[in-house]
């Protein structure tokens, strides 16, 4: 129940962004802040991971968003691992906003 939230635009615009699009392309767009970010779903196996690669022509690398479910098999507890390559703010201030959407998130669905 919890991968449509990580892999759709209705799912992600829940906790993720202000909004998210699908652009004619089949991208994503990502709404923070007034400003644009489109993104492609590089790899994604459902209900385990998603990638999303974003097409930002100024970068110098290429950024990307990963978002993992892994499940504990002795107390099945779910845990959402992710990797974020975007070289935006400092470590602890990517930290504090991972937690702000990780706890946004939680409100959403109910855990």
């Amino acid at each position: 129940m919890l991968f449509p939230y990580l892999n759709t635009a209705s799912g992600l615009s829940k906790w993720f962004a202000d909004d998210v699009n699908v652009d004619q392309d089949k991208n994503l767009v990502f709404i923070w802040d007034e400003q644009l970010h489109r993104a492609k779903i590089a790899h994604q196996r459902v209900n385990h991971y998603v990638r999303f690669e974003f097409l930002d022509d100024t970068a110098d690398d290429l950024e990307f968003i990963e978002l993992r479910l892994e499940q504990s098999e002795l107390t099945e507890a779910v845990f959402l691992i992710i990797s974020d390559s975007s070289g935006g703010p400092n470590d602890e201030e990517l930290f504090e906003i991972w937690q702000n959407q990780v706890q946004t998130l939680k409100e959403t669905v109910g855990g």
